[in-house]
């Protein structure tokens, strides 16, 4: 059985309308929601002014595997938080910034970066360190369906 912890996902960037079914469904079956033991993910929640948040307890390994394989595929920016488990793992803060690679950054249970003397030593500089905490903080642009969604079937 695996380990779960509480887990969150901000989404933003360019989704194209003919994603939007399989986007959905990706939300979906991760049972996430727009609050803390909210009410299950539709797609009226998803706003033209704002990432997509959403998130839920109990989440296996605090990874939303299928979602974030997703929003790789098709470069939609992300940031997921997920809480430690004790005597396993600690809680972290996951950016992809719509191309790359992810990048895994230290947390606390209340989604605040940390780093250890090994960190800023490797980094080098005073500098080195503010960029590492501005990387981690990337501001994720809001969630835009682009094209038409009744010309694509979901709407």
């Amino acid at each position: 059985m695996a380990d779960r912890v509480s887990a969150s996902i901000a989404i933003g960037g360019s989704l194209p309308a003919a994603l939007l079914s399989d986007f959905a469904e990706a939300i979906q079956r991760e049972g996430l929601s727009t609050e803390w033991d909210g009410e299950p993910f539709t797609l009226d929640d998803i706003t033209d002014d704002a990432p997509l948040s959403v998130m839920a307890h109990e989440v296996a390994w605090g990874r939303f595997e299928q979602l974030e394989a997703f929003c790789i595929a098709n470069g939609l920016p992300f940031a997921r938080w997920s809480g430690g488990y004790p005597g396993q793992w600690g809680a972290e803060r996951l950016v992809f910034t719509g191309s790359g690679e992810p990048v895994s950054y230290a947390a606390d249970e209340d989604d605040y970066i940390l780093m250890g003397r090994c960190t800023a030593e490797r980094l080098g500089s005073y500098a080195a360190i503010l960029a590492h905490f501005d990387a981690a903080e990337f501001a994720i642009p809001p969630l835009v369906v682009a094209g038409d969604v009744k010309e694509n079937g979901n709407g």
